[in-house]
């Protein structure tokens, strides 16, 4: 454990950002959880709208910095391949 002033209050502050930063990915997981199981279920309504949330979420972490932009984008990016897929099914 630090012994200074400074460095005590930079690992309170690291235990916070990551206990904050792993209740942002849970979120994520569960929201693209929710999305792929719509997908799943061919149900073009309810997966449009799983979309628009897991996209609300993501961007949301994404201005936290709990994950990269880049990482963000990629899953936004296949989840919404997916459901526009739905339609030429």
């Amino acid at each position: 454990m630090a012994n200074h002033k400074s460095a005590i209050k930079r690992h309170r502050q690291s235990l916070e950002r990551a206990a904050r930063n792993r209740s942002h990915r849970t979120r994520i997981k569960n929201v693209i959880k929710d999305a792929r199981a719509a997908i799943e279920g061919n149900d073009k309504a309810l997966a449009e709208k799983a979309l628009s949330t897991a996209a609300s979420v993501l961007g949301k972490a994404t201005t936290k910095g709990a994950i990269h932009w880049k990482t963000a984008s990629r899953k936004i990016s296949r989840l919404a391949q997916a459901v526009n897929a739905l339609e030429k099914k």
